[in-house]
């Protein structure tokens, strides 16, 4: 596993989300990249029961990711995350005394695997409550697993088919800029992951609220 960033691409004016994705793989397949397969990402919100007095109840976060079947990651908001077996919501099941599922929450992301060069790319829809509320890409760039060593290259390769919309660096990344990006970092990429869901969570709710 190399460096990984995932970012939100905006959905074209005057096109669907089903059409913005069909105009990233083209310029994808026009720079030269190979279908490699579909991948899988979602997220399951549950609420703690118990909570100390005066404080709001803390959310946990279970996700699962098609690249790392045999596992699961459990984060905590604001705290600490726990990388678990796949089976872990049947645990999760058994502790509903202490952590109740959020129904409705669930969001998901599905979509293709390119591979361009040293370059993997993930493209996906995001989905809620079984609607598309969004547009997700994924890009690891394998050989590297120092960030501040290949963001630009990365930022650079974006742009190619992305344009302007490129995120600046990943707050995941700054906070260790000459470190290591290790396979354990998958953890970093799931946290990428999670805090496009909850963006486009509340452009969701600030929606419903406006209407």
């Amino acid at each position: 596993m190399g460096v990984t960033c995932v970012c939100q691409v905006p959905v074209a004016e005057g096109k669907s989300v089903q059409q913005t994705v069909d105009m990233v793989h083209k310029k994808l397949e026009q720079l030269g990249a190979v279908k490699q397969g579909s991948f899988c990402v979602d997220c399951e919100t549950y609420h703690a029961t118990g909570t100390v007095s005066g404080q709001p109840s803390k959310l946990l976060y279970v996700m699962h990711n098609s690249e790392t079947p045999l596992s699961c990651l459990a984060l905590f908001e604001n705290g600490p995350c726990l990388v678990a077996d796949a089976n872990f919501d049947v645990l999760m099941v058994k502790l509903k005394s202490h952590f109740q599922n959020a129904k409705g929450h669930k969001v998901e992301c599905r979509g293709s695997r390119y591979r361009y060069c040293d370059f993997l790319i993930k493209v996906g829809t995001v989905t809620m409550s079984s609607s598309a509320r969004g547009i997700s890409v994924e890009v690891e760039y394998c050989p590297c697993v120092v960030p501040g060593d290949c963001w630009n290259l990365m930022k650079e390769f974006m742009q190619s088919f992305l344009g302007p919309s490129v995120p600046d660096l990943p707050s995941v990344f700054a906070a260790k800029p000459e470190g290591i990006f290790a396979p354990a970092d998958c953890v970093d990429t799931m946290t990428q992951y999670l805090e496009l869901f909850n963006k486009l969570r509340k452009l969701q709710i600030q929606g419903n609220n406006v209407r």
